[in-house]
């Protein structure tokens, strides 16, 4: 039996459910919150595919019903709703031992619910649950609006970097509740902060049309390349990001996940539990310049130089992440406290800006087939 396997064992054979007043399952509950996103459903699939899947109890928050009967079908239970409904994600976070929040890094009031359930589940049950919520790199954020690249790196070893972000940074209000509640006692927390993240996700619960299977950043480059007719970028494009592929961020929310059932005094929580995912790093002019290549190459645009949003441009196309000049920010860091855990990603810079090609020419096929349905 594997040390994940005893600890599931030991854990889940002690536990009642003062709730109801009958004993519980001798599975772990565990809520995924984010289940049909991009980062969310690649997690829950490797839930789904886990080795110790029968001690896995998963329960999602969906909002369509149809999203719901789909998910039915892989065995878990499924409950509709949205994360402003306070009160039903009060409840369905007092009935789990782990919540993995993955929907919204920027709802205050959906985590502060989320808090309210695992403090209740503490006080009425004594266990202790494990919130792993995914945040991101965008709270590093400077001003330089693409004009020069930062020399400060953030390390997740280093948690007073990243405590002294004040809370007006993007995700901190949030981050900073879940910190606190830790250092309150009744969870332990573990913040994830995925850099740019790259790749397009397959497998089963794409198969289904449940899962969204693009990332946030990089199509949305595209999509602005597209529009525009040539790639851009803020100011000079010089200021540096990290990125990570899809499945190398999987990687670390299941390490994680590994070591908190097996070995949970190794992974640090709270303000010790900061963890970066990046692998590699790249200024926003190399990221325009290789989408130019792609579309080029795709025969979409002869241009592969990317020139300066204008100040229209940046309203229409930057200011769909995190305000207005976000496209053009510092945001450097180091993921040591991950790779102290074990994780390894192989995947690189190259290797992101190579997959760009392959984005470039889904999203081109679905706009043609959007068209087409339009027609």
């Amino acid at each position: 039996m594997s040390a994940c396997h005893e600890s599931i064992r030991l854990l889940t054979s002690t536990r009642t459910n003062s709730i109801l007043g009958i004993r519980m399952s001798t599975r772990i509950p565990i809520l995924v919150l984010g289940a049909t996103g991009y980062i969310g459903g690649s997690v829950l699939a490797r839930l789904l595919a886990h080795s110790d899947r029968d001690e896995f109890d998963i329960t999602a928050l969906v909002r369509s019903p149809r999203n719901a009967a789909r998910l039915d079908s892989f065995g878990i239970t499924t409950v509709i709703g949205t994360l402003e409904e306070a009160g039903k994600l009060e409840v369905l976070a007092s009935q789990a031992h782990v919540v993995f929040s993955m929907a919204d890094a920027k709802n205050l009031r959906a985590i502060q619910a989320i808090l309210r359930g695992l403090r209740k589940r503490r006080e009425d049950t004594g266990d202790l649950p494990l919130l792993i919520h995914n945040s991101g790199t965008a709270c590093l954020n400077d001003d330089a609006r693409g004009m020069y690249s930062s020399d400060v790196i953030y390390d997740d070893m280093k948690p007073e970097q990243i405590e002294a972000l004040p809370s007006s940074q993007p995700h901190r209000q949030v981050d900073m509740a879940i910190v606190e509640a830790d250092q309150r006692g009744y969870l332990r927390s573990y913040i994830i902060l995925p850099s740019s993240v790259y790749g397009i996700v397959s497998g089963p619960l794409v198969n289904a049309r449940v899962q969204n299977p693009y990332a946030r950043l990089m199509p949305h480059f595209i999509r602005c390349a597209l529009d525009r007719g040539q790639v851009g970028m803020v100011g000079n494009g010089v200021s540096t990001w990290n990125n990570v592929e899809i499945g190398e961020l999987t990687d670390l929310y299941m390490i994680l996940l590994e070591t908190l059932l097996a070995e949970p005094e190794k992974a640090g929580h709270g303000s010790e539990g900061y963890y970066f995912a990046e692998n590699g790093e790249h200024t926003w002019c190399e990221l325009s310049r290789a989408i130019g290549v792609a579309l080029r190459q795709l025969g979409i645009s002869k241009n592969i130089e990317p020139t300066s949003l204008n100040e229209e441009e940046v309203a229409k196309y930057g200011g769909t992440l995190e305000g207005g000049y976000a496209l053009g920010t510092n945001a450097r860091c180091r993921a040591n406290r991950a790779r102290a855990l074990g994780w390894r990603p192989t995947k690189t810079t190259n290797d992101m800006l190579d997959s760009l090609k392959a984005q470039s020419q889904a999203l081109i096929m679905e706009q043609q087939a959007k068209q087409q349905m339009m027609m």
